[in-house]
Order: C-alpha cells, then structure tokens, then sequence
C-alpha cells in the first residue's frame, strides 16, 4: 500500500514538474521571439548593412556551440535546478545586450553572449525535461517544445506591437527582460531537484558529442536544417519564385510557424501511440511531400500547403532526439549536449547554404536539396529506437491518475 502511495506521490510530483517545465520552455521561447522582430532596429542602431547582420547573425549559433557541452557540468555542480535558475536568468537578462551594442564588433560580442547563454539554458531544461518524460511514462517532449513555439510567437507579437509603437528596443528589451526574468526565476522554482550522486564523476569541462549521439543528431540535422531553410527563406520563395505580394509571402512563414507549433502541442499523443520511431517516418514522409509540392508549385497556395506540410513533418523530429538523446547513456545533459551542437551546427549553415545555392542555381534547386535532408528522417529514424518512450515503459506501466 505504502509502495502505491508513494508511486502516487512521484506521479503527482512529476506532473507539477512537467507544468513548471513547460513554463520554462515558454519563457526561453518568448527570448528568441522578443529579440527576432527588433533586429532591423538592431540593424539601424549598429549602422551595419545586410551583410555586416548576417556576419552578426551567425554569432548566436556559435555561441551556443561552444557553450552547450558546458551545461552538464553546471548541473553536476549546483544541482539540476538552482543550475537552469541560473541559466535562464543569464538567458533571459542577455536579451538587453544586442540592443545596446553601437557598432558590428560589439554586436558579434553580444550575439555570441546572447547564444552561449540561450544553448546552456537549452541543454538544462530538455534535461529535465526528458526525467519528466521518464517518471511520467508517457511522451511530453514535443508538447515542451510547442510552448517554447508558443511562448516564441507570444514574445514576437509583443515585439511587433512594439516596433509598431516605435518604442527604443533597450526600453523594451529591458522591461522584457526584466518580465521574463521574473516568470523564470519563478517556473524554476517547481522543476525537478536532481542532485547528482555522492559517487557519481563530474563530466568534462568540454568534450566532443558521445559516439552514441552522433547518428541522433544527424537525424536531427535534417529537421532543423529543414526549419532553418523554411523560416528564412519561405517568404523570399514566394515573393521572388512565385511572384506574390509581400503580405502574402509573410504569411506564409506565420503559417509554418503556427502548423510547427500546433504539431508539436499535439504530437505527444501521436508519440504515445505509435512510437518515436514510426512518428518519425511519418513526418518524414510528411515533409518529403511537402518539399514536393513546394519545388514544384505553380502557384503560391500550392508552395504555402508545402511549407505547411513541411512544418508538420518536421515539428516533432527535434524533441524526439532530445528525448532518444537523454535516454541514450548514463549522462543525460552531456548527451543532449551533443545532440544540440550538431542541430545548432545545422541552423547555423542552413541559411547560408540555401542562398548559396540558390545564387548558383535557384531556389528550387535549394529547397530540392532540403527534400533530399528530408529523407534522411524517414530513412534513419530506426536510429530513435533505444531511446523509444513506448519501449522505456513496456516493462513498467505508470500508476494510473488519482483523479476522476
């Protein structure tokens, strides 16, 4: 009876951790949503042109890549949650920096800053995301990651209200921050305590991503190089490939966007009945078809059911590897880690790639190749089935919910 009880308990437990982390997830969302509509300010602030920004722009991903493998030894250190306190204070108080930076130099400091400090929040919450997902015995990583998309499209709408107002993006960074800092500090408060064993060896100080992450991250390269492609790229493809209006064209990002984040909010049912393994093929199969359509639309309603598409094939990839990552090896947040700095890697060269190509050739020579990537989900998600949630419970089934 005692063993029941106590099973309840963690139960219990777990969910309150879940709605915390959850929360969390929003507040880094709402960061990157909050800084991505002032970047033209930014622009006109720094007095640097279009390539001067996209020199900048790349600083945020390298930042992450260098600090990410970080992140397992400060939770070694100062626990699981005082370290993602820590870091999403440092996160969510970075988001003034950018702002302020007066010329191209200082800028890359700040986005290099504003990086390393959004990739060591990011290893720290989808570790304690996946031991959520762990004690619940049930999918919750793609739900995690949709209110990070909602919390991103929260803090992009108050963004655009701003610019809209003409408001100083450091006021409004500043009171952003200080905002979010706050609903941080208090989300933390409810996550998960883990506390490393008296035993247990602290990890490197740095170390390359585990042999057992490589082929995880790989998958997840496609996603995000998927992502990356449609987010930057979606509105040009309209406006340049098919000739529509820069409404129109905007729109079509808003919709991937939407169709990602509902995927993602919806996914964990899906993930608890079929599996990571076949969800995966099936949204690779999904965003196959959705490149299809996109590389050879004749018209603009065709292209943005393809990127519609794309976002729904591609929306639950991400947080399955994370969760396949956290379950792959004795150190979760060492094993995130190295499944972050290969997608990050990703969307770090996808944006340059796609142009690139698209200079040479065009850009349905691009998004062909982004068709190619997608592939690789459907073809090489057998790799997710270790960290499978469906195979981790088979042998012990969660305690049925208390409640009515």
């Amino acid at each position: 009876m005692s063993e029941v009880v106590g099973r309840v308990c963690e139960q219990r437990e777990g969910r309150r951790a879940r709605y915390a982390v959850a929360a969390v997830f929003a507040v880094h969302g709402a960061v990157t949503g909050s800084f991505a509509t002032r970047v033209p300010w930014i622009q006109d602030h720094a007095s640097i042109g279009a390539g001067q920004l996209g020199l900048a722009l790349a600083f945020p991903a390298l930042g992450a890549s260098v600090a990410m493998p970080l992140a397992g030894g400060i939770s070694h250190r100062f626990g699981a949650r005082d370290a993602l306190r820590g870091l999403m204070a440092l996160w969510t108080l970075s988001l003034v920096l950018p702002s302020l930076a007066p010329n191209l130099l200082t800028l890359c400091l700040a986005l290099f800053v504003y990086g390393a400090s959004a990739g060591m929040a990011d290893v720290a919450m989808n570790a304690l995301g996946v031991e959520v997902e762990n004690r619940l015995g049930r999918s919750i990583m793609s739900g995690l990651h949709g209110m990070w998309s909602a919390g991103a499209l929260v803090g992009s709408a108050a963004g655009t209200l701003a610019a809209r107002l003409g408001a100083d993006a450091r006021l409004h960074h500043v009171l952003a921050a200080a905002v979010l800092t706050v609903l941080g500090l208090v989300a933390c408060t409810w996550v998960l305590d883990l506390q490393p064993a008296q035993d247990e060896e602290p990890p490197p100080r740095f170390a390359l991503p585990p042999k057992s992450t490589l082929l995880i991250g790989a998958i997840g390269f496609c996603a995000v190089f998927a992502e990356g492609a449609s987010l930057d790229w979606s509105a040009v493809y309209l406006r340049h490939q098919l000739g529509t209006s820069a409404a129109l064209a905007a729109a079509c990002t808003t919709g991937f966007t939407l169709t990602m984040a509902v995927a993602r909010i919806a996914g964990d049912k899906v993930v608890d009945r079929f599996g990571s393994v076949r969800t995966v093929r099936a949204s690779g199969v999904l965003a196959v078809l959705g490149g299809l359509l996109i590389v050879g639309a004749g018209h603009p309603l065709v292209a943005m059911a393809g990127f519609a598409l794309m976002g729904v094939g591609i929306a639950v990839v991400v947080p399955l590897c994370f969760a396949a990552a956290g379950r792959s090896g004795p150190n979760p947040s060492q094993a995130i880690a190295g499944v972050a700095t290969i997608t990050y890697t990703s969307g770090l060269v996808a944006p340059g790639a796609i142009g690139g190509l698209a200079q040479a050739t065009s850009l349905v020579v691009s998004f062909g190749l982004v068709t190619v990537l997608a592939c690789g989900l459907a073809g090489f998600a057998g790799v997710l089935r270790a960290g499978d949630r469906r195979v981790a419970v088979r042998a012990t089934a969660p305690v049925p919910d208390p409640r009515p």
